[in-house]
C-alpha cells in the first residue's frame, strides 16, 4: 500500500471501491466469481501484500479467491487472526502480527493484517476477508469501516 496516502485520499479511494464492488457483484449470483473480482479490485486499488477470502467449510476456513503470493490452504477453527475474527464475529485489526497470540505466518513478509467476517442471510459467518500488508500498522478504522461495507455485499 502507498504509505504516503493522506487520510482523505484513502477515504476517497475506499468510497469509489465500495461503489465498484457493488457494481461487480449486484448482477452476479456466483459467490466465488464475486469473491475473485472483489479480491482483485481491492488488491489492485491499494496494492496490499495479500488480499483474499477464506470460506467456512465445516469447522475450517478454506482458501478461496485471492491475490498475492501463495497462502495457507486450510485454517483450523479458532486459529490465527482469521479464526479469531470468525469466532468473535467481528473485524480484527492487527498492527503487528508478531504480537498477535497464535498468528499463523503464511508468509514472513506479512507485518500487519485486517480480517473482516462475511455473514450469510441468517447471520452466520460464511467467510472472512483477509488482507495482509508488508508494513506495520497499515490498517485503521477507515479500512475497517469500508471493508465491512464490502463484506455486507456478500449477504
Amino acid at each position: 500500500m502507498e504509505k504516503s496516502m493522506t487520510p482523505s485520499e484513502k477515504e476517497s479511494k475506499y468510497a469509489l471501491l465500495v461503489e465498484q464492488a457493488r457494481a461487480l457483484v449486484e448482477n452476479e449470483l456466483d459467490e466465488i466469481a464475486n469473491m475473485a473480482n472483489v479480491a482483485a479490485l481491492i488488491h489492485d486499488t491499494f496494492h496490499f501484500w495479500w488480499t483474499g477470502f477464506y470460506r467456512v467449510v465445516g469447522d475450517d476456513l478454506v482458501l478461496g479467491p485471492f491475490q498475492g503470493p501463495i497462502a495457507c490452504t486450510r485454517i483450523g477453527k479458532g486459529r490465527g487472526v482469521c479464526g479469531a475474527a470468525r469466532e468473535r464475529r467481528e473485524t480484527i485489526v492487527v498492527p503487528d502480527v508478531e504480537l498477535f497470540p497464535g498468528h499463523i505466518a503464511c508468509s514472513s513478509a506479512s507485518r500487519s493484517e485486517i480480517v473482516v467476517p462475511v455473514f450469510d442471510q441468517s447471520g452466520n459467518v460464511k467467510a472472512v476477508l483477509d488482507i495482509d500488508s508488508e508494513f506495520l500498522s497499515t490498517f485503521d478504522d477507515t479500512d475497517r469501516r469500508y471493508l465491512e461495507q464490502i463484506a455486507i455485499l456478500f449477504k
